[in-house]
C-alpha cells in the first residue's frame, strides 16, 4: 500500500475533529457527533496498523476494518445532513473525501485479496 492512502486518511480525521468540534461547540450536538468522531478517525488508525501487519491476513483484516468505518462515517455523515446538523455545502466537501476512501480502500483490498475459484 503506498502512503496515500494513509495521508488522505489522516487529513480526513483532521477535518472529521475539526467537525465534531463545531457540531458540539456551535450545534450543541454530543452524540451523533461522538460516533462520528469514533467512526471517521477510526479509518486512518486502521490503516496505519495494517502498516504494521504480521501477514497478509492481517494487512487485509485491518483494511478491510478501516473500509467498514468508511462506511460508518458515510451513514453518521448522511445522518447530520438528514437532520440539518450539517448544511449541503459542509456535508458534500466531507462525503466528497470519505467516498474517495471507500473507493482506495476497495482497489486495494481488490487487488491484495487471492482471486476466489
Amino acid at each position: 500500500m503506498n502512503n496515500a492512502i494513509e495521508e488522505k486518511s489522516f487529513q480526513f480525521a483532521v477535518r472529521i475533529v475539526s467537525l465534531c468540534r463545531y457540531l458540539r461547540d456551535e450545534k450543541k450536538e454530543f452524540i451523533l457527533s461522538k460516533q462520528l468522531l469514533r467512526a471517521g478517525t477510526s479509518i486512518g488508525a486502521n490503516i496505519a496498523e495494517s502498516q504494521q501487519a504480521q501477514s497478509r491476513p492481517d494487512f487485509i483484516s485491518k483494511l478491510c476494518i478501516a473500509l467498514k468505518e468508511a462506511s460508518e462515517t458515510n451513514y453518521w455523515l448522511r445522518l447530520l445532513r438528514a437532520t440539518d446538523y450539517l448544511s449541503e455545502t459542509e456535508y458534500r466537501t466531507m462525503i466528497v473525501q470519505c467516498r474517495e476512501l471507500e473507493r482506495l480502500l476497495t482497489s486495494i483490498l481488490k487487488s491484495t485479496k487471492p482471486s476466489e475459484q
